[in-house]
């Protein structure tokens, strides 16, 4: 889940220190420009209208000689397979209308508006999945991407089946994918059922049975939904929806479940 951990706004400034997060930072610019500075990669320059997407635990700066502002946010394990920081441009204004309305849920004071944040967290880094992506991958990478995000709920979905159908070998595209991706396709495939899962468990509580959500992620079988949920989360889809306040995690639940995995 796209968790929105954090929400700032710099007005027209012109120089920002040195520093890190422990989450992954995408930072719209709003008006004017400058550059970002890291310590083990070449600067990225930026205008207006520009995302600059930084992994966690990566010092930068940033600076502009005629000043910029911006709307930055935190995520929190968005599952972005990079490694490096990078910059997506704004297709149709898409990140700049996101954007937009997090700043303004943010401030509002409607009931349960963090709903809505935890929309637009998983709206902002799909769209920064998929505009980095048209610029990226290879094509037979991006048709097995293409194919698992356009069927990954559907548990008829032969991932294997549509790789041998391409016409490359099955060990070369496996290869290729995990070069270009980070992940196997299979992981990827995992991965996404996963965060649809926790998507659908963190919004709806009461809504669904565990068995409802299995099959709208894929899985025919809710036992072994809940083993794959478990290996992936370390707790059991029931205990994680226990473990919810609200739409978040509290800080106490997320210590416990990391303090749990790390243990195994």
């Amino acid at each position: 889940m796209n968790r929105i951990m954090y929400i700032g706004e710099h007005p027209k400034i012109y120089d920002v220190r040195m520093h890190k997060h422990k989450h992954w930072e995408a930072v719209y610019c709003t008006a004017g420009g400058g550059a970002f500075r890291f310590e083990n990669q070449p600067p990225i320059p930026y205008k207006e209208g520009d995302t600059v997407v930084i992994p966690p635990q990566m010092a930068h700066a940033n600076s502009g000689t005629e000043g910029f502002a911006n709307i930055h946010i935190m995520l929190d394990s968005p599952s972005f397979p990079y490694q490096d920081a990078f910059r997506v441009g704004d297709e149709d204004g898409c990140l700049a209308n996101a954007f937009a309305q997090v700043r303004m849920h943010h401030m509002s004071d409607r009931k349960r508006h963090e709903l809505v944040l935890a929309a637009l967290g998983e709206l902002i880094a799909s769209y920064i999945v998929v505009f980095r992506s048209n610029m990226e991958f290879s094509e037979p990478v991006a048709q097995i991407r293409t194919s698992i995000m356009e069927n990954f709920e559907d548990s008829d979905y032969k991932l294997d089946e549509f790789i041998h159908s391409l016409p490359f070998s099955y060990d070369y595209l496996r290869k290729l994918f995990k070069k270009e991706v980070g992940v196997s396709p299979l992981e990827y495939l995992t991965s996404m059922r996963m965060k649809n899962a926790e998507r659908l468990l963190t919004l709806w509580t009461t809504g669904y049975t565990v068995t409802e959500i299995a099959q709208m992620c894929g899985y025919d079988n809710a036992l072994y939904f809940s083993r794959a949920f478990k290996k992936y989360y370390g707790c059991a889809p029931t205990q994680f929806m226990k473990g919810k306040t609200g739409v978040y995690l509290n800080v106490q639940d997320r210590t416990e479940l990391e303090a749990s995995k790390a243990a195994r």
